[in-house]
């Protein structure tokens, strides 16, 4: 059956490639969703004045890839306990979210956070919300790891050190 769910874990350009290479996901586009803003632009969101958090928009057949298995992938790489943002990426826009679409999803993720917390010396942040109106991204951040694999390794590598030293 296929599904979508909408992650925001900081910069969308982090959260395309994790998800990207699995059978049973076949989609993800990056996009702006939370917001007060009918269609906005990058420029509008990265202000922080939008109330919009930088999302992806996964498509996958949940009898190939479970939810939980999206969320398990999720958790690896944010930090669920950062409400300022996520690594170097800092502003309302890069907090972590997630967007469910249905009452199994949101099952699905309040229990994984219950079962998850204790793992962490501080609360979890990430919200469970319904999801609202998806807005696509400009093209030019859509799969950016491949459209500029050297800019995509130097923010991984950020990241990372930024990951490492928490």
């Amino acid at each position: 059956m296929k599904k979508k769910i909408y992650l925001a874990g900081g910069c969308f350009w982090c959260m395309v490639k994790p998800f990207d290479t699995y059978e049973g996901v076949e989609s993800v586009v990056s996009g702006y969703m939370g917001g007060i803003v009918e269609n906005p632009t990058y420029e509008q969101v990265k202000t922080g004045e939008t109330d919009h958090l930088e999302v992806v928009e996964i498509t996958y057949n949940e009898t190939q890839f479970s939810t939980e298995k999206i969320l398990e992938i999720f958790f690896k790489i944010i930090d669920p306990t950062d409400n300022e943002g996520q690594y170097q990426d800092r502003g309302s826009q890069y907090r972590t979210a997630i967007f469910y679409t249905d009452e199994d999803q949101q099952s699905i993720a309040k229990d994984y956070i219950e079962k998850i917390q204790c793992h962490f010396d501080k609360p979890i942040v990430t919200e469970v919300r319904y999801a609202a109106p998806f807005y696509k991204a400009e093209e030019y951040h859509q799969d950016f790891y491949k459209k500029d694999p050297e800019r995509y390794a130097t923010e991984q590598q950020i990241r990372q050190k930024i990951k490492d030293k928490n």
